[in-house]
């Protein structure tokens, strides 16, 4: 039987996809065969990946991540069940890759959950025929009691996989300890026998003055301490909004680069209430001298040198969400360089038809765009998942830039472009000189894309491109390195 080990948390945003991730690195080290497994995940950050009949589903970002990590190809079947919120209580249930519906939570699990259940056994089954070792990954919290005869994702997996299971605790949330023991205790009698290890993460400061703490937190639990993983900015893509701003907050991305604020760019990206796929904006914080700013709603942008709208899972009640704040007229008034990703895109257009499909009043018909591209949009049922290369030739935004770019679509709608000016990254795309429209989420993952419209910014705004051609080591050697020194690994790899 494949051999399972099962990375959960003691809350959200403890750190287990970077472990994992670290993990799968170790394990390929080791000569393993080895790849990652989420049964149930809720992001909407989502990649497009090969399904198991030859064809495109998307599955949680970090999973993408993790395969990369592995090695190995990703594939819907490294996480079967994915749930995308659209806002108001509801998500979108993807299964093995392909979406099957909007539901509530109660309606998830009173009519479909046994689907999602079975799904789950068949990739499981199907993975473990082709792999011998899968580091799985738990979703929030292990120790959420009104859930535990429902928790696809730790309890439920961990019986079906008898897997061993490793705790991880983020102490820079504070209370760490109590965290700890409190998931212990409100483990299942049989689920807590499988709990091998915990692992404290993301500490800031002297290790010694965790020492009492943790020999006390191992006596009382009978659980061993693996190690102490320090703070670090590893690069890989963020999982879900809990790394985000709040709605009416700002947040600042940007490396600690040296270069002053005075001189950086600026890049303003809208916080939108159901924000998605915003780990596109990732890579331009990693450029010196660039700064990403998350702003509200009703921000004035005269900070800004260019402004993106990333993607969204309700295009519609966010672009009404976005004129009601008046940001649609700010928008109009800016002087600099704006591109729209996904939904953002069909914001940027001039009308969006069958509105009602993504918004949470059906009723609805056609809602007017922002108006900055001549092109519109219409929504169908069906949804278009594909991992894509293009070719670009770039206008606007991307002015000077051309050659292959690869990426991924996930959306619903067409958009008609037969009025654009120009189509940087063929027929689906719209430019002016400007202002940029794509489906195109990874954009900025490709070198000449990123770096392109960086220098274009950096010209735009007469300031100087600090800039050097640099070479970073891979993320995923990285968060290895990090496990490998700070981390007891025998009990995770015997």
């Amino acid at each position: 039987m494949t051999e399972t080990i099962l990375i959960v948390g003691t809350a959200s945003h403890s750190g287990k996809s970077t472990i994992v991730a670290g993990l799968c690195r170790l394990a390929v080290r080791r000569g393993e065969s080895v790849a990652p497994f989420k049964a149930q995940n809720m992001s909407n950050n989502a990649r497009a990946v090969a399904d198991e009949e030859g064809g495109w589903g998307e599955i949680g970002v970090s999973q993408y991540v993790q395969a990369k990590a592995a090695q190995v190809t990703p594939s819907t079947d490294m996480n079967p069940v994915l749930l995308k919120p659209r806002g108001d209580g509801e998500s979108q249930l993807v299964i093995h890759g392909q979406a099957v519906g909007n539901y509530r939570a109660g309606d998830y699990y009173d009519s479909h959950w046994g689907r999602a259940l079975e799904a789950v056994k068949d990739s499981y089954k199907r993975m473990g025929e082709q792999f011998d070792l899968l580091i799985g990954e738990g979703a929030g919290s292990i120790a959420e009691i009104n859930l535990q005869d429902r928790d696809l994702a730790n309890i439920e997996f961990a019986r079906m996989a008898d897997a061993r299971i490793v705790i991880v605790v983020d102490i820079e949330r504070g209370g760490a300890f109590a965290s700890l023991y409190g998931t212990i205790e409100l483990l299942p009698t049989d689920v807590r026998r499988r709990v091998v290890g915990a692992v404290i993460n993301k500490f800031r400061g002297d290790r010694r003055l965790l020492q009492s703490g943790i020999d006390e937190i191992e006596e009382l639990t009978d659980v061993p301490v693996l190690g102490v993983v320090p703070y670090a900015d590893i690069m890989l893509p963020s999982e879900d909004s809990v790394s985000l701003p709040g709605i009416g907050e700002e947040a600042v991305w940007g490396r600690e680069d040296g270069v002053s604020e005075k001189e950086s760019v600026v890049i303003a990206v809208p916080r939108l209430p159901r924000i998605s796929n915003f780990t596109d904006l990732e890579p331009l914080s990693r450029e010196p001298g660039v700064r990403v700013k998350f702003c509200p709603l009703d921000t004035n942008l005269e900070f800004a040198d260019a402004v993106i709208i990333p993607g969204t899972k309700n295009t519609v009640d966010d672009l009404r969400a976005l004129r009601k704040s008046g940001f649609d007229d700010v928008l109009a008034n800016f002087g600099g360089y704006v591109v729209g990703i996904c939904g953002g895109y069909q914001m940027l257009g001039e009308r969006i038809l069958n509105a009602g499909i993504e918004s949470a009043e059906e009723n609805i018909v056609e809602i007017d765009g922002i108006g900055l591209l001549p092109v519109q949009t219409v929504f169908s049922r069906s949804k278009h998942v594909e991992a894509v290369t293009k070719k670009l030739s770039g206008t606007g935004p991307l002015c000077g830039i051309s050659g292959d770019v690869s990426g991924y679509e996930i959306h619903m709608g067409e958009t008609d472009t037969s009025r654009a000016f120009s189509h940087p990254l063929g027929r689906d795309s719209a430019a002016n000189e400007r202002v940029l429209g794509t489906y195109l989420h990874g954009l900025f993952e490709n070198k000449i894309a990123r770096e392109g419209f960086v220098q274009n910014l950096f010209e735009l705004t007469g300031k100087e491109n600090p800039a050097v051609d640099q070479e970073f080591p891979s993320p995923y050697e990285a968060v290895a390195d990090l496990l490998e020194d700070n981390l007891d690994l025998s009990t995770v790899f015997p």
